[in-house]
């Protein structure tokens, strides 16, 4: 396999299955691509092909106020950006895929969209260097960290906010060689431009956050580590379609509805 490469994982009437990329079709792999995948031969179109969460993730652990900007527009009281990586969690059960929406539950308030450059763990890390961590990621794919804003004040913790179920859209695949500290993203919402920033901004680079979480939790692969948002986090609302996009995986494009 080259070293810049996409990967997706796609439902066939069989299951779900990993494939690679190859112009206007998916070469079918045998396994996960982290696991010394083969390519099986078997191709199908990229056009008719239903894209799902492109991992299995263990747990996704996200990362809070890691750029200055949105340190700054931040609403929950922060003056300055935290000494350490502030962590939180998003459910597995919280992950939908390209196309699947976005549900608000009733009586939430305000909920947003933020776009994020999340790398993919593809070997066992316990305690990683800072080398051993830039080893250990596999590749880097999009999260959108869609976030109730007034529970997340209330509650003074952000797990109830950020963990309902359809809100931690990820996709619509992993890109696979690419640098992840300097990569391009952006979040439009029905066609209009919301956020826009660069992962050169990161106040805490990539491989560092691995490593800085791996001395607290074992990762395994598959697991998602996703480094924050810039600045231009706003509100979604029933009927809104919110795409984000990190330069060399692509959009990921989830339509919003109401609970009821």
């Amino acid at each position: 396999m080259s070293d810049l490469s996409w990967f997706a994982r796609i439902a066939l009437p069989r299951g779900a299955v990993y494939a690679r990329r190859d112009g206007d079709t998916l070469i079918v792999l045998d396994r996960a691509p982290w696991e010394d995948a083969r390519e099986t031969g078997e191709r199908v179109p990229v056009t008719t092909t239903r894209l799902l969460v492109p991992c299995v993730p263990t747990k996704i652990v996200c990362v809070g106020l890691n750029y200055a900007m949105h340190v700054a527009e931040s609403t929950t009281g922060a003056i300055q950006a935290p000494e350490e990586p502030m962590l939180f969690f998003k459910p597995p059960s919280a992950l939908v895929a390209q196309g699947e929406p976005i549900v608000i539950p009733d009586g939430v308030g305000r909920v947003d969209h933020e776009v994020e450059m999340a790398v993919v763990i593809g070997t066992r890390l316990t305690r990683g260097s800072l080398e051993e961590a830039r080893r250990a990621i596999f590749g880097v794919t999009a999260l959108n960290d869609v976030s109730a804003r007034v529970l997340q004040k209330k509650d003074g913790q952000w797990g109830r906010a950020k963990g309902f179920d359809t809100f931690c859209p990820l996709g619509p695949g992993i890109a696979r060689g690419l640098d992840a500290d300097v990569l391009h993203l952006s979040a439009r919402v029905n066609g209009e431009l919301r956020q826009e920033g660069t992962t050169r901004d990161l106040l805490v680079k990539s491989a560092e956050l691995v490593s800085f979480v791996s001395r607290v939790m074992t990762l395994e692969p598959g697991d998602v580590i996703s480094t924050g948002t810039p600045a231009g986090v706003g509100p979604l609302v029933p009927g809104d379609t919110v795409e984000i996009e990190v330069e060399g995986v692509g959009r990921l494009a989830n339509p919003v509805r109401g609970a009821s």
